[in-house]
């Protein structure tokens, strides 16, 4: 078979990757694209079996993904589905590498993050297209000759014919170009001394192994332009999973608790924010109501995991790197999981919206139980009209970027005059909002059930015409009733 060559790096004018195309990985994201969304990579990204690629300095998280790449052999424009295949000449590996540590520079376009010299080595050798079922390949990935990736393109949500005719509908693909046709589950990051090996392969044909060298880069970024930055969520995504990335499955370092099981859950939803309040009172914690908010469904009561969000005050040359594209407002909502509250911090700000429609209607697609800000809401009739509470400060016109830069995600924040961390447990009801510690949840939703199991004694004696004399709080003569009362009492 005919060898991946500086010739067929050269003919390439110009690289085109697709985001999310194997099941696999698309359930690893959370999300299943209706229609395929591309982006492009330079062709100075190219290189051949054998190279080295160079983690830029200062950047942690250089990832792999082992693609199939498709090699164009004759212009293509406005090409049907079913001619789309003919106008593909050969099928290679290649190694869709890219640092997290960019991605928020040019979220979408990946130009910094997937753009690199050297990521996008392809080869060693060319499978004839003709030659191949291009729903019968299977592609794998080794790291440090592990087995990490292996899959087959027979149930791609978006055949390889697709791409080219979708494609052709608005450029012309031109003789040489390469596609990037998407990764499955299993990328992973990649250190410096580490080896990467991808191979596609059908019935009788293999490319052989497209090998790739990690080394470490010496030379800083310069003061200007964007620079290296990673958090907890670009780990996660880079990994593939927060255990996978050496992350608690909850929260942050900062915070390891336990997740919220269904029963524990169920528990809290059984009993009002006003007598966890009083059992928090008596542990010494009174600053753990988010407070001065108002919600779209009042008379909803919610229990879930905090995720967070931080919004700072305005300053336009911050905005300018921190506002726009898939910023951090937007990676909050988009990666909010079911049954969680996202709360943000707002500082309080009346002046601005901080989350409009659109936005708290993928949080609700998302699962999300509730948002919460202490700043205020945009296009309120539209969010208010969703099953989803929003509890917010109060309704405003503005965008965002009139009083705040989105931040950071999944960090310690302040929201309604309290603090905030990653995995604390929120109940809302119609009286109030409590942040609970996870440690101390089990016990205070015991301690709650019991106290209402009291307080509906107490209510049934007062109903009956007692004094609440000795009655509330109970002395030892009504405690010994109440005790007799609670044995005769139907448990679920």
């Amino acid at each position: 078979m005919e060898q991946v060559t500086d010739h067929t790096l050269a003919a390439a004018r110009k690289v085109i990757a697709v985001h999310l195309n194997y099941p696999s990985r698309a359930a690893q994201r959370g999300r299943t694209p209706e229609q395929p969304s591309y982006f492009l990579k330079p062709s100075s990204s190219l290189a051949l079996s054998g190279s080295s690629v160079e983690r830029p300095a200062g950047c942690e998280l250089l990832g792999f993904e082992g693609e199939v790449a498709l090699v164009i052999g004759k212009d293509a424009r406005r090409v049907g589905i079913e001619d789309a295949w003919s106008y593909v000449a050969a099928v290679t590996a290649s190694n869709d590498l890219g640092v997290y540590d960019l991605r928020y520079a040019d979220k979408g376009s990946n130009l910094r993050s997937k753009g690199g010299d050297g990521f996008t080595p392809v080869g060693p050798a060319l499978i004839p297209a003709d030659a191949v079922d291009p729903a019968g390949l299977r592609i794998r990935t080794w790291h440090n000759g592990e087995l990490v990736q292996d899959d087959t393109t027979g149930d791609l949500l978006f055949p390889f014919a697709l791409l080219v005719a979708d494609l052709s509908q608005l450029l012309t693909l031109q003789e040489g170009d390469i596609i990037l046709t998407g990764t499955p589950a299993g990328a992973s990051v990649a250190r410096p001394g580490d080896v990467v090996e991808v191979e596609v392969s059908g019935v009788a044909h293999s490319t052989g192994r497209l090998r790739t060298t990690v080394t470490e880069g010496t030379t800083p970024f310069a003061d200007f332009g964007a620079r290296p930055r990673a958090d907890d969520t670009q780990r996660e995504e880079a990994y593939g999973s927060r255990a996978a990335a050496g992350l608690p499955e909850t929260g942050t370092a900062e915070n390891t608790a336990p997740a919220l099981s269904p029963e524990l859950k169920a528990k809290l939803e059984s009993v009002c924010t006003a007598t966890l309040s009083s059992q928090l009172r008596k542990r010494g914690l009174n600053n753990v109501s988010i407070d001065g908010l108002q919600s779209t469904r009042p008379g909803k009561r919610i229990v879930g995991l905090a995720r967070t969000l931080r919004y700072v005050p305005n300053r336009e040359d911050l905005f300018k790197t921190h506002g726009g594209g898939f910023n951090a407002q937007k990676r909050a909502i988009d990666t909010v999981n079911d049954g969680e509250i996202l709360v943000m911090e707002a500082r309080g700000e009346k002046g601005t919206g901080t989350v409009g429609d659109i936005l708290a209607l993928r949080a609700q697609v998302r699962g999300a139980a509730a948002i919460i800000t202490d700043g205020g809401v945009r296009d309120l009739s539209a969010v208010a009209a969703l099953e989803m509470p929003t509890y917010f400060a109060n309704p405003h016109p503005a965008v965002l970027g009139r009083r705040h830069v989105p931040w950071d995600t999944d960090i310690t924040i302040a929201c309604g005059g309290t603090t905030v961390q990653p995995g604390d447990i929120i109940v809302a009801d119609a009286d109030g909002i409590l942040v609970i510690p996870p440690a101390l949840a089990a016990e205070l939703a015991e301690d709650s059930i019991a106290q209402e199991r009291e307080e509906a004694f107490i209510a049934e004696m007062v109903a009956q015409g007692h004094s609440v004399d000795g009655l509330y709080p109970l002395d030892a003569a009504w405690r010994a009733k109440y005790e007799a009362w609670d044995a005769e009492q139907p448990r679920d």
